[in-house]
């Protein structure tokens, strides 16, 4: 059974979500503290939404030196599965792990809606379940989503497919389009292996019939296929 930590930072308000999500994809899940130095034996971690401990000076800026980190580190650095879903976002940038930055929403205000976003890759940890060019429809919550880089990154992220999910709208409908003002309409990015993911949407949020939709589930599916399947192990 695949193994995943889910890490509780001062503030993340979606660890609970991510666990049930784990779980109802065959996972065995464990609640893991931003404190603790490693990550039992895990073979993914998931670092949920919400926020963390000095955010008001940068979302994520004060959490990339948690005592847990240097466990994520260590497990991305081994090919492990590593996730960040919004403020864990922000984080894995701010670490260094992922590339970019997220920075205050364009509007200045919170955004807290569904969006839709089509997956741009299928061969990520997290994306293995989708069609390429498949659109959800998923929700968003944060302040601080816009996703900003130099060009000389935005081209390489597009060069080398590192783009994982993108905001888009819908024809026929009147969703909001790119909520945030991120470059080049990015809501998701991974690392080269695809086994480094960060993105802003809330997959756990909507994992579950009895919300209306499971379109975010297959994040979790995946998750589990990829690494049983010892690709990301």
């Amino acid at each position: 059974m695949t193994r995943v930590a889910v890490v509780r930072f001062p503030g993340s308000n979606c660890e609970t979500e991510s666990l049930l999500a784990v779980t109802r994809a065959g996972g065995h899940a464990t609640l893991v503290d931003y404190r603790d130095t490693d990550l039992g034996q895990s073979d993914a971690v998931i670092l949920p939404g919400g926020f963390s401990y000095g955010d008001y000076l940068r979302s994520g800026a004060i959490a990339r030196f948690a005592p847990v980190m240097t466990a994520v580190k260590t497990l991305a650095d081994a090919g492990g599965a590593v996730i960040g879903i919004c403020n864990g976002f922000q984080i894995l940038c701010e670490a260094h792990l992922l590339p970019g930055a997220l920075q205050h929403n364009a509007q200045q205000r919170f955004a807290a809606r569904p969006v839709d976003v089509r997956i741009e890759r299928t061969d990520s940890v997290c994306t293995t379940d989708y069609e390429p060019g498949e659109v959800i429809r998923i929700p968003i919550a944060h302040g601080e989503g816009r996703y900003v880089a130099d060009e000389a990154t935005l081209d390489a992220l597009e060069r080398d497919n590192k783009v994982l999910l993108r905001y888009v709208t819908v024809p026929g409908t009147d969703m909001p389009y790119n909520p945030n003002g991120s470059m080049r309409d990015i809501a998701g990015i991974c690392n080269s292996t695809g086994t480094v993911v960060g993105f802003m949407p809330h997959p756990e949020r909507l994992a579950e019939q009895e919300l209306g939709s499971d379109a975010g589930q297959r994040f979790f599916t995946s998750l589990m296929r990829r690494v049983a399947s010892g690709v990301a192990a």
